[in-house]
């Protein structure tokens, strides 16, 4: 009995050590990579509550942070019609996760980061074509 229960507490280690990335109670797919940013919502600190949405990263200049572009429609009620609306939305990129400008991802809320930000990228939905 006893090399069973060392046999079960190595294998529980390694696979612990395995899989880095902390489940956020969402089903996304976790990242492959690991990193030590505490604004992480897989390997750090940062929580998931709020509002998920998804959009198509149009910048992804500034470091640690990308724009999404979200593309609704607004009904008016007076001409009983659809008018289509847009918005722009900040969200932050943790280091695992990579994207480049036309991806298709997927944001989720958080605590505010910053002046502008209080989303953070979750995963990838479509990469873009091309490249």
């Amino acid at each position: 009995m006893v090399e069973g229960d060392a046999s079960t507490n190595i294998s529980s280690s390694s696979s612990n050590s395995n899989s880095k990335a902390r489940s956020i109670g969402l089903e996304v797919t976790l990242p492959a990579r690991s990193c030590n940013d505490l604004k992480c919502p897989f390997h750090g600190r940062l929580s998931i509550r709020g509002r998920l949405l998804t959009g198509i990263v149009v910048s992804k200049k500034a470091k640690k942070m990308v724009v999404i572009e979200r593309y609704y429609q607004q009904y008016i009620k007076k001409y009983k019609r659809y008018e289509r609306r847009r918005s722009k939305i900040h969200a932050y990129m943790p280091e695992c996760i990579d994207v480049e400008e036309g991806d298709e991802v997927l944001i989720g809320e958080c605590r505010p980061l910053s002046k502008t930000v209080a989303f953070a990228l979750l995963e990838v939905r479509k990469k873009r074509h091309g490249r």
